[in-house]
């Protein structure tokens, strides 16, 4: 009754843990960090001011997580299945900046369609946007 839309899957703990790593984990740890960032950030109104859908999206979903216990973010991100997350998200995020700085556009665009060709087999991308672009216009209103 709580959550009427819920799904409920039964999984051993070891995958549940897996998946919680990327569910709650990986997301956790992203928007800490984002977060860490805006904070610093001394100018932050003319930042929101200058942002638009994704930004301001994200920016939600970080200040949202803060509201959370700082102890049930640590749990959640003391996961040891998240550092493997983690350690994968790291590796991109350096290989797209080194990518970047040595101008490797051809493999950066590559690894971009390939993210977007793997995704796209499970999720209408374009969907995903709409609903991005009605979530913060429903916000705004």
């Amino acid at each position: 009754m709580l959550f009427p839309k819920a799904n409920f899957v039964t999984i051993d703990a070891v995958e549940h843990d897996k998946k919680i790593a990327v569910i709650l984990g990986l997301t956790h740890i992203i928007n800490i960090a984002f977060a860490n960032i805006l904070a610093k950030d001394e100018k932050i109104s003319l930042t929101e001011k200058m942002s638009g859908t994704t930004f301001k999206a994200q920016k939600i979903i970080a200040e949202s997580i803060l509201t959370e216990s700082p102890e049930l973010i640590e749990s959640i991100i003391s996961n040891p299945e998240v550092r493997r997350f983690a350690e994968g998200f790291w590796k991109d995020v350096g290989k797209l900046l080194t990518d970047s700085q040595e101008g490797k556009s051809e493999e950066i665009i590559d690894y971009i369609k390939s993210s977007q060709q793997k995704l796209s087999e499970n999720i209408d991308l374009e969907k995903s946007y709409k609903k991005l672009s009605a979530m913060i216009k429903a916000i705004e209103k």
